[in-house]
């Protein structure tokens, strides 16, 4: 095997997006010293559930995992789609596992069609409900949209879970290009409440003491109280408050928070509140838990010029942007997004886009 088609990285971290980028450019990866220094080496069990995942939903790829569990080699194949069923560890929430492959799922050979069961929102990953209002309309940015929608079955709070989410999203051949400039200004604040099994009135005390803070900006505030009863409600008592902000020019920004021990739902929404505005405040049209969905998703589009504004990016984002580079050679114009004003932070992201034809499709 020669060196150009495979790719060695040490250490745990970003495992995600680099087993997401193998699979996008098919070049062999190889990642070792996982936890090599910890006391308990190797990978987790959420690790080897998202690579067991990743082998469902393709074709021919080939992982080995060393014997400790510290080094991982993956040979892609090609990304199959079709109806899929995975049982997610009670360790990690399912944001965990469909944030990658809602970065894969439009290049497959067949529509997916994929249910997840496990916990539906923690305080660690993206919860289904923000999966569903702001990551898929990121999507949508880029011309991938009929058919694509995440159904939300079941809940599951942690620690116990029983939550089932349903994700469908449709293939394409190729992603338009994005030119996202404008950030605009905020015209309306929408959020979903959530209690289960506790209080419903958890969800209303949430809605109150958020609204107690937002009315005082915009007076198009939403707040939806999302009520499951019985079987539906998962295993666990739990609830959560998740807010997004959209702008004039559809530039999305989202926060949650997430119930826990001793906390009462006031101070779950005030939390919830405080990171909406605190991400309104670093502008930009992508917000940071965002960054790396879009920015990969402009390194794929046709062989033009893509431009996005956003706020600083994330130690993700930055690492992410290096791992891009070393898999697709593609670098990122970055600059000041208003040079005049040096108190400004966002800055101007632009790359050519690669062109990225989805070769599966032509397959079936």
């Amino acid at each position: 095997m020669d060196s150009r088609s495979s790719v060695n990285f040490s250490g745990h971290q970003y495992l995600r997006q680099r087993l997401v980028l193998s699979i996008l450019t098919g070049k062999h990866v190889r990642i070792d010293k996982i936890r090599s220094e910890d006391k308990n080496p190797g990978l987790r069990d959420y690790e080897v559930s998202l690579l067991r995942l990743l082998e469902k939903v393709t074709n021919g790829s080939v992982i080995e995992i060393s014997v400790t569990g510290t080094a991982v080699l993956l040979k892609p194949g090609v990304v199959s789609g079709g109806p899929i069923t995975h049982d997610c560890p009670l360790s990690r929430s399912i944001g965990y596992f469909l944030e990658p492959l809602i970065m894969i799922a439009p290049f497959s050979k067949k529509p997916f069609q994929l249910t997840l069961r496990g916990i539906t929102t923690d305080d660690n990953d993206l919860s289904v409900d923000l999966i569903r209002t702001v990551t898929l309309p990121h999507l949508q940015l880029f011309g991938i949209s009929d058919g694509l929608e995440l159904r939300i079955k079941r809940r599951g709070a942690p620690p116990e879970g029983g939550g089932e989410v349903q994700f469908l999203c449709p293939i394409v051949k190729q992603v338009k290009t994005l030119n996202f400039v404008e950030p605009g200004r905020i015209k309306r604040i929408r959020g979903i409440a959530h209690a289960v099994r506790v209080n419903p009135q958890f969800s209303n005390r949430m809605i109150d003491a958020s609204r107690s803070v937002l009315n005082r900006f915009i007076p198009d505030i939403y707040l939806y109280s999302d009520v499951y009863k019985g079987d539906e409600s998962g295993k666990s008592p739990g609830y959560a408050l998740s807010l997004l902000a959209e702008s004039t020019t559809s530039a999305i920004y989202c926060s949650e928070a997430v119930s826990t021990p001793g906390e009462t739902p006031e101070d779950i929404a005030l939390l919830a509140t405080r990171a909406l505005l605190s991400e309104i405040r670093r502008g930009g049209c992508v917000d940071r838990k965002h960054q790396s969905l879009v920015l990969l998703m402009m390194v794929l589009g046709s062989e033009d010029v893509g431009r996005c504004r956003m706020g600083e990016p994330s130690v993700r984002t930055i690492q992410f942007l290096r791992d891009i580079k070393i898999f697709f050679g593609t670098f990122f114009n970055i600059a000041p997004a208003d040079p005049s004003d040096p108190s400004n932070a966002e800055l101007l992201y632009s790359c050519l886009g690669t062109g990225y034809v989805n070769v599966n499709r032509t397959l079936a």
